[in-house]
């Protein structure tokens, strides 16, 4: 073998080899960065069911012990805001649907009624859910189906919207 088929060989190896660390490393960088996505989307997501969880069990409990109840609404905000950051498209227009329903469930709920001397009893309290527990249920399948193309979808929704379903 020739010096220069020797060279060629040896040049080719390490450009070859050079091409695999390269991409090799742009491959791992990639599924690191979809595997922190995923693990942000994932946390946010539970803050924000978590969050609607709270500020209902805190309005259903006011309601049915005639007694007063705050709840810190930047939390509530941030978890919407934090959601969204990190969301696809699909589930941007879900987190955007449900936080209308919430609104409405809150107006129907929270404005000007005082639960010590108005309280909304467990019927119509069920009744303003419906809508909120819809659309809570429709977040959920669209975090689902995001997170995995081959999830089913729920059929029920679960915590957060007490209401009895239709």
């Amino acid at each position: 073998m020739s010096v220069l088929e020797t060279v060629l060989t040896t040049a080719g190896g390490a450009v070859s080899a050079g091409v695999g660390v390269m991409l090799g490393a742009m491959l791992t960088r990639r599924a690191q960065d979809r595997h922190w996505l995923r693990d942000r989307q994932l946390a946010a997501y539970q803050d924000l069911l978590r969050e609607y969880a709270t500020f209902v069990m805190i309005m259903s409990r006011a309601h049915a012990d005639r007694s007063g109840w705050t709840y810190d609404w930047a939390r509530w905000s941030s978890a919407l805001t934090s959601a969204s950051l990190v969301a696809p498209a699909p589930v941007v227009d879900e987190i955007d649907r449900f936080a209308a329903a919430v609104g409405e469930f809150l107006r129907a709920a929270g404005d000007g009624r005082d639960p010590r001397t108005a309280p909304i009893d467990r019927e119509e309290f069920d009744r303003i859910m419906r809508a909120p527990g819809k659309a809570q249920l429709a977040l959920v399948n669209a975090i689902r189906l995001s997170m995995d193309r081959d999830a089913q979808g729920l059929t029920r929704w679960l915590g957060g919207s007490l209401s009895n379903q239709d």
